[in-house]
């Protein structure tokens, strides 16, 4: 068919797409599938032609659309964990290293004030659990406080506890972003002094390959809300080209939907906590669990929004081209 016969013909169908777009899921679902055919049609037999770069550019648009209109709720999931959320989330990644980094710092600070203070521990984790811990030490159990409670009733007064920390440290980020700190410093000193508890007594790797188990997935998931916390916090202080009141809306949803992008995490994490850490298991196992749980976590909340990114602007790009 000759190209300008295959204009004419469908002419009318592009023009109508371009000026009459639809939001309802179906009809743009048709449409699009409509419109790649002739797209695929286009960049076969005229491969350098103008309509072909119109039809592209088109294409990306009415992608961009169909995402964005999708209703049926298990693809608005996969949207949202797919994409969505991927992409909020690399917005923040600048904040998410200064949480890190908050963490991190008060990690140090613990373990070097309980290296240099006999009271510090005590002080951080209280006299109860202090005392509690040394029992068990004496008695060849040193981490037997995963063992004292029914697995079930401890997954859900762990996971619910975790999840009240985490939302804690996001709402916080209202403060102008300092409670947030504040609850990343308190955090970040209470575990460098307990691992520094151990490391006294000799039992540091032990209760390494022990407690970070469901430690991987449970502190990693109280900074990334450290990030969502910063990511509210800044939206106040730095409203940048938004009225304060505009930028404070745009930065509690981002914020708001990280928060709640944690809750399948803490979950995976109570239910390590309460039926995998009070087992006595292979250092090789307890290392690979650990190593599984810190890929993901890399993964998804770093290197596949960066990824996924990237695609998404070459597509772009080439659409327009």
């Amino acid at each position: 068919m000759r190209e300008a016969l295959f204009v004419k013909r469908n002419a009318d169908k592009w023009r109508d797409i371009e000026q009459n777009p639809s939001r309802d899921p179906d009809e743009l679902t048709n449409r699009f599938v409509e419109l790649t055919d002739d797209l695929s049609y286009a960049r076969t037999f005229y491969p350098d032609s103008s309509v072909t770069r119109y039809l592209n550019g088109l294409a990306g648009q009415m992608h961009r659309g169909l995402m964005q209109n999708r209703r049926d709720d298990r693809g608005r999931v996969r949207t949202f964990w797919f994409y969505e959320l991927p992409l909020l989330f690399k917005q923040s990644h600048r904040l998410l290293a200064l949480s890190a980094g908050i963490f991190l710092a008060a990690c140090i600070l613990g373990w070097v004030s309980a290296a240099h203070d006999n009271t510090f521990v005590r002080l951080i984790l209280g006299d109860g659990y202090v005392n509690m811990t040394l029992e068990n030490i004496r008695k060849g159990d040193p981490l037997g406080v995963y063992n004292s409670r029914d697995q079930a009733s401890m997954f859900v007064h762990i996971t619910l506890n975790n999840i009240y920390v985490a939302f804690r440290t996001f709402v916080f980020g209202l403060f102008a972003s300092f409670g947030t700190m504040a609850m990343l410093f308190y955090n970040g000193v209470m575990l460098g002094a307990f691992q520094h508890f151990f490391h006294e007594r000799g039992l540091l790797l032990e209760s390494v390959l022990k407690i970070w188990i469901h430690g991987t997935l449970e502190i990693s998931a109280i900074v990334i809300a450290g990030c969502a916390g910063l990511t509210v916090g800044n939206s106040l202080l730095f409203p940048g080209t938004y009225s304060r009141l505009e930028s404070f809306k745009r930065g509690m949803k981002q914020g708001l939907k990280i928060a709640i992008g944690l809750v399948p995490i803490f979950i995976m994490a109570g239910f390590l906590e309460s039926f995998v850490t009070r087992l006595t298991l292979p250092p090789l196992i307890s290392g690979l669990i650990i190593l599984v749980s810190a890929t993901f976590i890399s993964w998804y909340f770093v290197v596949y929004p960066i990824r996924l990114n990237r695609k998404l602007q070459h597509d772009s790009t080439v659409s327009t081209t």
